[in-house]
């Protein structure tokens, strides 16, 4: 065999090689990642949930998903680790970096006026019926082009 054969064939090698590595790193990463937990911090599951971090088992980890409520997870369904400040930002709503005070209403009630204002006193009233110089046709010279293409569109005497 020539090695214009076997050259594809080394690549598709090489290329399952370096997706292998990359996929156990990241799978060593989660598992160190799971491995560090302790009682106390905050964890986001897989499914999206934030709890807290009751009891570390081997398999297993309590979570306190609200208080005085306790679920048991397996420890492969643990998807982050948070630090104390994400977390508390994130279920607690705690935000450090507070922009410039702004309230946004939880509703559209506080952006309407309590009374309605006389709609005839601020909006200008808009005609949108046709102009008597738009309806009727207007009287233009015809060239020949112009004729062709009525022609051609059915447009032209019919004798």
């Amino acid at each position: 065999m020539s090695l214009v054969t076997l050259l594809p064939f080394i690549v598709l090698i090489g290329a399952m090689f370096l997706m292998t590595r990359s996929a156990k790193k990241k799978q060593q990463a989660a598992a160190q990642m799971r491995n560090d937990m302790q009682p106390g911090t905050g964890v986001r599951t897989i499914g999206g949930m934030y709890a807290t971090v009751k009891e570390i088992q081997e398999d297993t980890v309590l979570l306190e998903v609200a208080p005085g409520v306790h679920a048991v997870y397996a420890k492969n369904s643990i998807g982050a680790v948070l630090d104390d400040a994400e977390y508390n930002r994130i279920v607690h709503g705690d935000d450090e970096h507070e922009s410039d005070g702004t309230i946004v209403p939880d509703d559209a009630s506080s952006l309407i006026a309590d009374e309605p204002a006389d709609a005839d006193d601020d909006v200008a009233k808009i005609d949108l019926g046709k102009k008597a110089e738009d309806a009727a046709p207007k009287d233009t010279e015809v060239t020949g082009a112009e004729t062709k293409d009525a022609k051609a569109d059915g447009e032209g005497d019919a004798k």
